[in-house]
Order: structure tokens, then C-alpha cells, then sequence
């Protein structure tokens, strides 16, 4: 049994297609499925049921890979602690990063760790929270930058700051006129949400203490896919959005008149860094979390005066 066989066994569990399995192990098709052969031979067992598209693993199989997964992470613990050891922040991590975070969060460090640390290697992949937690467990990702609390047991947290919540509406609101507003000053009926599978959706219906009822302000519903569309409803069909504050930077003049902050207690959102509970290349981990609280705001780096608010 080798680390190698390992490492093939559980891509073919992750893409369950030898064809891409291979080709994301760098490796020809026969080969792989000769390594897995021969680890199932070894241990006189069937891995995977090859009867079946895609292929999926036997019983046994599943436990097999659990642990391979296990010992792949903990055998790629080495290398991290030579490095470590000589100080080095150097090697590949694969980061994963919210839609409502990436546009705003990224621009103001990666250039400075880009530079920072020319040994690091960074790929980064936006994802819904969803989409980011099953990479994560499948040792797709070494890390992701989400908003928090996650209240799973397998992941480890690492708060980051905490983003305020803003209303911004059209002047025909009634909350308009107003220097700062309650949540029950915003018409359900009038507010623009993101689509299914954000985060920000669910916080969004928390902050304004409702489940959205039948829209009677427009004969038409869109969900938005980004922050920046909901801006532009607002702009050009009137009604209310929830923003988070770094959205709001590249705001013109004319926009940030569009902006109502609330009452406190403030709405405002946990940003952390996470990773599976027995993560690897702490050095670069680290380093990135450093290099993103030297551009965070001091105000942003505390909770005091907000209410972190339920992911939904």
C-alpha cells in the first residue's frame, strides 16, 4: 500500500469517473485504475462497484477511503512542519471564498500576500457556503473564507471581523426620510433578496424579523446573484436591499444618499476563516490571516456594538 494508491483511491471516490480521476492526478486513465487494482488486490477487497455509472464505492469501500482521507491529511502534515521549522510560508493552498465576500474582500490584500509570500502558490474558487463546506470534507480545499457561526463539529472557526449591515433604498421609501431605522421600518414587500443558496439571504429575512410575504409592490420577482444586481434594482425599480459594509466603498456620492444605517443593536456579520478540525499548512494560514486584519478596519475587528446575526 502505498501513499500514491492513496491518493488515486480517493480521487476516484471524489470525481467517481476513472477518466477524470486520472487526469486530476496528472496520471494516463490505465494507469490509475491498475493502482487501484492493485490496492484492492493487496487487500482482497472491492473498493468500488465498476457495474454502476458513476461508479461509486462498495461498504467496505467507504470505510477504506475515510481513512485514506485521514492518512493523506496527516502524511501531507510533514512537509508543513519542515517548513514551519525553517520559517517558510511556502506550498499550494486551495482557498474558497462567499460571492458576498469575494469582490470586496480580495482586492484589499491578495496583491500585498501575492507579494508577500512569492512561494505560496493560491487558488481561489468562489462557492456558496454549501458548496465550500463539501470541498472542505472532501479535501478539495484547505481553507474558506465564510460568514460564521457554521455550528458544525468538524469545522474549526478562526473570526476574522464583523461586517455591518446597511438598508439602501430608493428615495420613494418611507424609511427615506429617516436618519436611522428599525427593521420593521422596511416594507417586505418592497425588499430585493440574493437567490437561493446565500448566506446573506437568511440574514437578510433575520434582520427584518420576517419570511418574505407575496410582493404587491412590482408584478414581477427577481432574485438577485450578486450584491452589485441588487444595487441596481433598487436604483432602477425603487424598493429596499441589506448591504454589508464592504460593499459599500466604490459607492459614488449619489449612493451612499441611498444609505440608512440602523438602530442599535447593529446587525452585523461574522467573517472567519475555517478549516477542517485537524487542518494542515497552519504557516500560510496563518499568514493570510494576518495580511487580511492589516487592511480590516480596528472598528470592524470588534463585536461590541453590534448583534451577529443568524445565517438563516
Amino acid at each position: 500500500m502505498t501513499i500514491v494508491q492513496l491518493e488515486y483511491l480517493v480521487a476516484l471516490d471524489t470525481y467517481r469517473h476513472f477518466a477524470l480521476a486520472a487526469e486530476n492526478c496528472f496520471v494516463t486513465q490505465p494507469t490509475l485504475s491498475m493502482q487501484v487494482q492493485k490496492l484492492e488486490d493487496e487487500l482482497g477487497v472491492k473498493l468500488f462497484d465498476r457495474s454502476k455509472q458513476p461508479v461509486v464505492p462498495t461498504e467496505i469501500g467507504e470505510l477504506i477511503i475515510r481513512q485514506a482521507r485521514v492518512l493523506l491529511r496527516e502524511s501531507s502534515k510533514i512537509k508543513d512542519i519542515v517548513d514551519e521549522h525553517r520559517g517558510t510560508v511556502a506550498g499550494e493552498i486551495r482557498v474558497g471564498i462567499i460571492p458576498t465576500l469575494a469582490p470586496y474582500l480580495l482586492p484589499l490584500f491578495l496583491d500585498n500576500f501575492i507579494k508577500k509570500y512569492p512561494q505560496v502558490k493560491l487558488k481561489v474558487i468562489e462557492l456558496t457556503t454549501e458548496q465550500l463546506l463539501s470541498k472542505l470534507n472532501k479535501d478539495l480545499l484547505d481553507v474558506g473564507i465564510v460568514v460564521t457561526p457554521l455550528q458544525d463539529d468538524r469545522i474549526t472557526e478562526y473570526p476574522l471581523f464583523y461586517e455591518e449591515f446597511v438598508a439602501y433604498l430608493s428615495e420613494s421609501e418611507k424609511a427615506y426620510q429617516k436618519e436611522f431605522i428599525l427593521s420593521e421600518d422596511i416594507d417586505p414587500n418592497h425588499l430585493w433578496l440574493l437567490e437561493e443558496g446565500h448566506c446573506i439571504r437568511g440574514q437578510i429575512l433575520n434582520i427584518c424579523e420576517l419570511r418574505k410575504q407575496n410582493a404587491h409592490m412590482r408584478n414581477f420577482e427577481y432574485e438577485a446573484g450578486s450584491i452589485e444586481t441588487l444595487k441596481r434594482m433598487v436604483e432602477h425599480y425603487g424598493g429596499v436591499t441589506i448591504l454589508p459594509e464592504l460593499s459599500l466603498k466604490d459607492l459614488t456620492d449619489r449612493q451612499r444618499l441611498q444609505i440608512r444605517r440602523f438602530h442599535a443593536p447593529i446587525p452585523i456579520r461574522e467573517v472567519s476563516i475555517v478549516t477542517l478540525r485537524h487542518h494542515i499548512k497552519k504557516g500560510i494560514i496563518e499568514a493570510m490571516k494576518t495580511e487580511i486584519l492589516s487592511v480590516i478596519p480596528e472598528k470592524m475587528k470588534q463585536s461590541d456594538a453590534g448583534k451577529v446575526i443568524d445565517l438563516g
